[in-house]
């Protein structure tokens, strides 16, 4: 296995659970990591790859869901499943309102919880793909001027070369020069390309004057 393979966090304060599902697990070729409490696993770095955590909704140092909590708050959340020996259907929907992948009562099939895990880990991998696409339209919005972001966010309001001039008392071949940079920095090749990438990449500011 390399760093960059699917691993599958597992916090519960329960030894034989842990050692359980760690077997289960490993059994299909995935990595796995388990943790005692909350806190290890906070205090423990994270791989640079798809991930997700099993968790168990009561532990010693506070609530499953306290934790799925806190990780939503952080820069790169990770999918949760919920395991529990004592759930009920007011905390299972609790759970799935906060954005839990699975809420699996113990005792659960083996197939349940490895199902549940690679439709985790399959959403994560996706989220990381998406996050990196726009790290990368974002660093090549950071190459425009002040004066093209300005045309640029004219642009994909539909106006014409002579109408941005107009509004940036600019003339309307100065604009067209603007518009040939800006699509060449933006590697796209027509106006409906340019509104894509900007509508994926989040509004256009320009720059205060």
């Amino acid at each position: 296995m390399v760093a960059t393979d699917p691993i599958v966090y597992v916090v519960d304060d329960d030894l034989s659970v842990r050692q359980a599902l760690g077997s289960v697990i490993r059994s299909v070729g995935l990595r796995v990591e388990t943790f005692a409490s909350a806190t290890d696993f906070l205090r423990h770095p994270r791989a640079e790859a798809p991930a997700c955590l099993v968790l168990d909704v009561q532990l010693p140092d506070g609530s499953g869901l306290d934790l799925m909590r806190a990780l939503d708050g952080a820069e790169v959340p990770i999918p949760v499943i919920f395991i529990t020996g004592h759930g009920t259907i007011p905390m299972s929907v609790r759970a799935m309102k906060a954005g839990a992948v699975e809420f699996l009562a113990k005792p659960f099939q083996e197939e349940e919880l490895l199902a549940a895990i690679h439709h985790a880990l399959a959403r994560d991998a996706a989220a990381r793909a998406e996050r990196r696409t726009l790290a990368e339209l974002r660093a090549r919005m950071a190459r425009l001027t002040p004066r093209e972001l300005e045309v640029l966010a004219l642009i994909v309001t539909g106006r014409t070369n002579k109408q941005i001039g107009a509004a940036l008392g600019a003339a309307e071949q100065t604009v067209k020069q603007h518009r040939g940079r800006v699509m060449r920095k933006l590697a796209v090749g027509s106006v409906a390309e340019l509104v894509r990438l900007v509508e994926r990449a989040g509004p256009v500011r320009a720059p205060d004057a």
